[in-house]
């Protein structure tokens, strides 16, 4: 899992939100699934309790596959595939177009 990282900008390439563009919030990497900003947002029934005295429903961003993802490049603004290239004595995320991948830029 280290095409991606919390913070990188990425679109969905299947599944009903495809095309969509978010920021990644979460990353699940034992389940292979990342939180995505306003994507794949489900409503939650909540019965009222000690925290939500209220209750009812709430929406809330649930976890997409991490193949369904696609980091954006930030020359392009179009999705791209990502090697790990090293500059400088680092390993850093290089776009096709040879962009370096900063996440949460």
């Amino acid at each position: 899992m280290q095409r991606l990282r919390v913070g990188d900008l990425v679109q969905v390439i299947a599944g009903d939100d495809k095309g969509k563009q978010g920021t990644i919030t979460k990353l699940l990497k034992d389940q292979d699934r990342a939180i995505v900003e306003g994507i794949k947002l489900v409503t939650k029934h909540q019965k009222p309790n000690a925290r939500n005295q209220q209750g009812g429903k709430t929406t809330m961003e649930a976890p997409i596959h991490v193949s369904n993802l696609m980091p954006i490049d930030p020359d392009t603004k179009k999705p791209t595939r990502v090697r790990v290239q090293e500059k400088d004595g680092k390993r850093v995320r290089v776009a096709k177009s040879g962009a370096t991948i900063e996440a949460g830029k």
